[in-house]
């Protein structure tokens, strides 16, 4: 027979897996802004959001604030490693504006973060009120993850394109919160069932507005593809070298 015990680890290891696959979907995003050696229009604010989550959820799955929660440390533990390189990257291919402002927000989250783990530890003393309130804080940030695409989603709403919303990071968000909010139901933990339950709405929005945007994104891809080819074509036939009497001689086209 199956208890609630085996039920709930089985739920959180797959949680974990899930989590993973959420925290490496923007690989290939960030491979995208490597080789291209910019942030174009990508925004730090998910990354962001999601590192500053996984720091408190980290604080909240210790065993001095909230027993029995090996699955949630180890997995944004991972997390806050992960999120941290990113962030990172962003650093590096940003302009001087964005990078200053990605900056701050760092430093921000890591002095917040400091400051909650110090007051939990030396003015909270006991397990049921550090769980109380380190959860209640986790609950808003959990959210604020879930929610930071909203400023993706409304670029896509605006220039009806989802080029600049990785598909598999909103896939991975929607198993992310369906399977935490399962685990969660088992026993219940309001803390972790609200925000993941918010979590799973706001993932069902982004898929959907993939859904929709999808052909016209591909429309004004191969629409731009397609000018850049008719420019370096028209750059190309309208080049000129130099004859030994420095008369102007217009180059022929290539194939000519």
């Amino acid at each position: 027979m199956v208890t609630a015990d085996i039920a709930r680890t089985v739920v959180g290891i797959i949680g974990n897996i899930i989590s993973g696959c959420l925290f490496l979907s923007p690989v290939p995003t960030f491979v995208r802004i490597w080789k291209k050696g910019s942030v174009e229009q990508y925004s730090a604010v998910p990354y962001l959001a999601t590192l500053m989550n996984c720091m408190v959820w980290t604080l909240y799955g210790l065993p001095m604030v909230h027993p029995h929660s090996l699955l949630v440390v180890t997995i944004n533990g991972a997390g806050c490693v992960i999120e941290i390189i990113y962030v990172t990257l962003f650093l590096l291919y940003s302009d001087r504006t964005k990078r200053l402002k990605v900056f701050l927000w760092l430093f921000l989250e890591l002095v917040f973060i400091a400051v909650l783990t110090f007051v939990t530890f030396t003015l909270i003393h006991s397990v049921k009120k550090r769980s109380a309130v380190v959860g209640t804080i986790c609950m808003l940030f959990n959210v604020a993850m879930y929610a930071s695409p909203l400023s993706v989603m409304k670029l896509v709403i605006t220039t009806k394109s989802v080029e600049y919303m990785p598909f598999f990071l909103s896939l991975a968000s929607f198993g992310n919160g369906v399977s935490w909010t399962t685990y969660a139901l088992i026993p219940f933990d309001p803390f972790i069932a609200i925000p993941n339950g918010i979590g799973t709405t706001f993932s069902v929005a982004q898929l959907i507005l993939y859904a929709t945007y999808y052909k016209s994104t591909k429309k004004q891809i191969a629409a731009r593809n397609a000018k850049e080819v008719n420019l370096s074509e028209v750059v190309v036939g309208n080049s000129t070298v130099q004859d030994p009497n420095n008369n102007k001689i217009s180059a022929a086209p290539n194939g000519l």
